[in-house]
């Protein structure tokens, strides 16, 4: 077991290392500066600023500063946000999109088994119609229209949430279950077809033929064989909704991290945006590791595989 997880963590290094290099040489092989957009500036002040930020330096200077910056946790300043590091606006940004990732992620992975279980236990029924219907609406709508639907509806019809802003738990609902409405749709999907699949396994039968009832057949055999699917999914899709959604937050004023990284982009925040999408592949990676472990929680089968390989 702690060779499969020395190995595990060795690739995903390896792997961070790979996305590092590439995001920095990417960056700085796009044509433009990052000092000159709206307005010239004179180029004696444009060289002085390229001095002061080390961009007048060999590249490969550059980015053995740039390594020793990632390896001591110091991302370097904005280039745009004077007195602003990137540690400073991910320190700033982070929590609030993990707050409304983690409330997200919780309504997508329970609502999304909750309704693939219903619809595979009553297959080819009303409710399982109806679950699929959800879940194809879900699927289909995206996330910034159905924010601005429940906005009109709940918010500004109803009276019963505000419009948008941060700061206490209801103004959370709506935009979490926007950002979680495509996720636990496929999730329902997800769980619907592998729990059809796993009901018409031999061993399914066998247990009904020792006398086990339906509830200890469903959540000791079914469901724990079904979901190996669901925890795959759940690795990508824990860092998309814990490192925040440009559009959710941009359309409910929420100050989370996906603003902050899409706005670096239209400034040519070199640093910011090698910063976020760093820390992003890494909470990605991170992810991936704790669902390898989930996996050999689950079924043991995976484990003892990885250790004879």
């Amino acid at each position: 077991m702690i060779k499969y997880l020395v190995k595990k963590a060795s690739i995903l290094l390896i792997s961070l290392f790979t996305v590092t290099t590439l995001t920095f040489f990417l960056m700085h092989a796009i044509p433009g500066d990052p000092f000159v957009q709206e307005r010239a500036i004179p180029e004696e002040i444009l060289a002085a600023m390229r001095k002061h930020y080390g961009l007048d330096q060999p590249l490969y200077i550059q980015y053995g500063k740039y390594l020793k910056g990632i390896l001591t946790f110091e991302l370097g300043p904005s280039f745009k946000y004077e007195g602003r590091t990137v540690n400073d606006i991910i320190s700033d940004g982070f929590p609030v999109s993990l707050c409304l990732g983690m409330e997200a992620l919780c309504i997508a992975v329970f609502g999304g088994i909750t309704l693939g279980s219903i619809a595979s236990l009553n297959h080819l029924k009303w409710q399982d119609h109806l679950m699929m219907v959800i879940a194809v609406i879900g699927i289909s709508v995206p996330s910034f229209i159905l924010a601005s639907f429940l906005q009109y509806f709940l918010a500004m019809k109803l009276d019963l949430l505000p419009v948008a802003r941060w700061g206490d738990f209801s103004q959370t609902v709506m935009p979490a279950i926007s950002l979680a409405a495509l996720p636990m749709a496929f999730i329902a999907r997800l769980t619907r077809a592998n729990m059809i699949e796993v009901m018409q396994q031999d061993y399914i039968q066998t247990a009904k033929s020792k006398g086990l009832n339906s509830f200890q057949i469903v959540f000791f055999h079914v469901t724990r064989n079904a979901l190996l699917p669901v925890v795959t999914y759940l690795g990508p899709l824990s860092a998309a909704v814990l490192t925040g959604s440009f559009a959710i937050e941009k359309i409910f004023g929420i100050p989370g991290l996906g603003q902050w990284f899409v706005t670096s982009i239209t400034n040519r925040d070199y640093t910011v945006i090698m910063g976020t999408t760093i820390f992003y592949s890494a909470i990605l990676m991170l992810c991936v590791f704790l669902v390898d472990l989930l996996y050999c929680l689950i079924d043991p089968r995976i484990q003892l595989k990885k250790e004879f390989n």
